[in-house]
């Protein structure tokens, strides 16, 4: 009989940005191994009906909604969730923005508007999660595991995103820093960095599609569900040696010289 390597079962593993898009593909690929799952977005009635949709995998379901850019929002968020599930295994950094704009033509607000998501709200979620899985390990009960959403704008540059690569650069150098210091506890930190995936988010990406395609070995264009597997694995006991990593997941597009 063969065996589930990664089963989650047991584990409870918080998404934040779970309520659509990547997110949502995430959580349902740890639903589907098992988890429980906690999923954060700023839209509650958005977030219900994916609660709703993921509960169909037969775990635990809980939600919530909270804005990353306001820190009170996640220690409290933090605090729920604690309260309702007592524990979390993993903790996946993924809500954020993007917009395009050249950096002559780009606003302070613009600029501060982004990064209060996509980095400042990545450091609130993960400084917490590091709280608790270290408070956890000094009680006994080791081990861990955090997951940010970066981008292949940690490597190479796309015209109008100067904010969304300053703040994907950031949260890649700070994972690292985080593998290091979390380390001692068994807690292990990772960085995703999926290829160009249509969500809404991405409004009309036609453009982004036909370039991508021109340029991945891999077609057709990646889906949010193709995440789902690195997921999964992250967040599982089989990756429990696995730390402090920048993973690519974009049909072997930066494998690609011409």
């Amino acid at each position: 009989m063969a065996e589930n390597l990664f089963d989650l079962t047991g584990k409870v593993a918080l998404v934040t940005g779970g309520n659509s898009g990547l997110g949502l593909a995430m959580a349902e690929g740890l639903a589907r191994a098992g988890a429980d799952v906690v999923i954060w977005g700023r839209r509650e009635d958005q977030n219900a009906r994916a609660a709703e949709a993921l509960r169909a995998h037969g775990g635990r379901v809980s939600h919530r909604a909270v804005d990353v850019s306001n820190e009170q929002a996640v220690v409290d968020g933090f605090a729920a969730a604690l309260t309702e599930f007592g524990r979390l295994n993993c903790v996946i950094a993924n809500a954020g923005t993007a917009g395009l704009s050249p950096i002559q033509e780009m606003t302070g607000e613009a600029w501060h508007g982004l990064l209060a998501v996509n980095l400042h709200g990545v450091f609130y979620t993960v400084r917490e999660a590091a709280r608790h899985m270290k408070e956890r390990a000094e009680a006994g009960d080791r081990g861990g595991s955090i997951i940010l959403n970066g981008s292949l704008a940690v490597f190479s540059g796309v015209a109008g995103l100067a904010h969304y690569a300053a703040a994907k650069g950031g949260l890649n150098s700070m994972s690292k820093t985080l593998a290091v210091e979390l380390g001692a506890h068994d807690v292990r930190v990772n960085v995703i960095c999926p290829g160009f995936i249509p969500t809404d988010i991405a409004g009309d990406a036609q453009a982004m599609i036909d370039a991508t395609l021109a340029r991945s070995p891999i077609k057709p264009i990646g889906r949010p569900e193709d995440l789902q597997g690195i997921v999964v694995y992250l967040a599982s006991d089989m990756s429990r040696y696995h730390s402090g990593d920048t993973i690519t997941v974009d049909g072997g597009m930066m494998a690609q010289t011409y």
